[in-house]
C-alpha cells in the first residue's frame, strides 16, 4: 500500500490536502507470513564500512513545493487527528497512536520516524552495494505505508538498530503486525536476513497463522 495522503502540505493557506503518491511499475504481491518468510534469502551480514550519513534523509518529501520534509509528511499522513500546518511547515496539535508501545501522542515533538529496517540493518544486508540515490529512496520511503512510521521516541531509541531476534515492540499484541511489516519492507527492497533473525521470524509467525504480507518491488 502506499502513503497517498498526506494532510496539510499547503503551509501557506494552512488549508488540508492529499496527494497521491504514483503506483510503482511493478505489481504488488500478497503472501502468507510463512511464505513471505521463507522468501527472504538468508545471508550472514556485515556492516564494515557503514556510516550513517550514507542514507541521506530526511529530504524534501513527496511533494517538494510543500515545504514539508518526508519526517513530517510521515507525521502528517499517520496522525490520527491532523495536526495544523503553520509556515516552515511547523507542526502543532494533532494525535497520533505509537502502535510499538499502544501510547497515544499529543506532540509531534515526542515522536521518532522509525526507519521499519533500520539504515545498519539495511547496510548489514544488503544496503552497503547500493548507490547513494538508493540508499537515499530507502531512507525517505514513502511508496510503503510500512517503511517509515511515527512511533514514541522512547520505544524507536530502545530498538535503534536491532533486528527482531534482539528487539521486539513491548506491546506483545502487535508482534505478528510487525513481523510483517518488517518482512515486507525486506522483501520491498531485496535486503536478505541472518539465520538468527530468520529463526526468530519462523518462530514469532507460528503465533500469526492468518497474517498474510502484501508488499511492491521498489522501483
Amino acid at each position: 500500500m502506499l502513503k497517498t495522503v498526506l494532510r496539510g502540505l499547503a503551509a501557506a493557506s494552512l488549508a488540508v490536502l492529499s496527494l497521491t503518491i504514483s503506483t510503482p511499475a511493478h505489481a504488488a504481491d500478497t503472501l502468507s507470513l510463512t511464505d513471505a518468510i521463507s522468501a527472504l534469502p538468508v545471508a550472514d551480514e556485515s556492516r564494515a564500512g557503514y556510516d550513517r550519513d550514507a542514507f541521506r534523509h530526511w529530504n524534501s518529501g513527496a511533494n517538494p513545493s510543500g515545504g514539508c520534509n518526508t519526517r513530517a509528511e510521515v507525521l502528517i499522513a499517520e496522525a490520527v487527528e491532523p495536526p495544523t500546518v503553520g509556515p516552515k511547515c511547523r507542526l502543532t496539535g494533532g494525535r497520533w497512536w505509537s502502535y510499538y508501545d499502544q501510547v497515544w501522542v499529543t506532540s509531534a515533538s515526542g515522536l521518532d520516524i522509525d526507519h521499519m529496517g533500520p539504515l545498519a540493518e539495511a547496510w548489514d544486508s544488503g544496503a552497503s552495494t547500493w548507490s547513494a540515490a538508493q540508499r537515499e529512496a530507502y531512507a525517505n520511503d514513502l511508496g510503503a505505508d510500512a517503511s517509515l512510521v511515527a512511533v514514541t521516541a522512547r520505544s524507536n531509541r530502545s530498538k535503534s538498530d536491532q533486528d527482531p531476534a534482539t528487539w521486539m515492540p513491548p506491546a506483545a499484541e502487535v508482534h505478528c503486525r510487525y513481523i510483517a511489516e518488517w518482512v515486507g519492507t525486506k522483501l520491498r527492497w531485496a535486503l536478505s536476513a541472518d539465520e538468527a533473525e530468520a529463526e526468530t521470524l519462523r518462530e514469532v509467525a507460528t503465533d500469526c497463522p492468518e497474517t498474510t504480507v502484501t508488499y511492491e518491488p521498489a522501483a
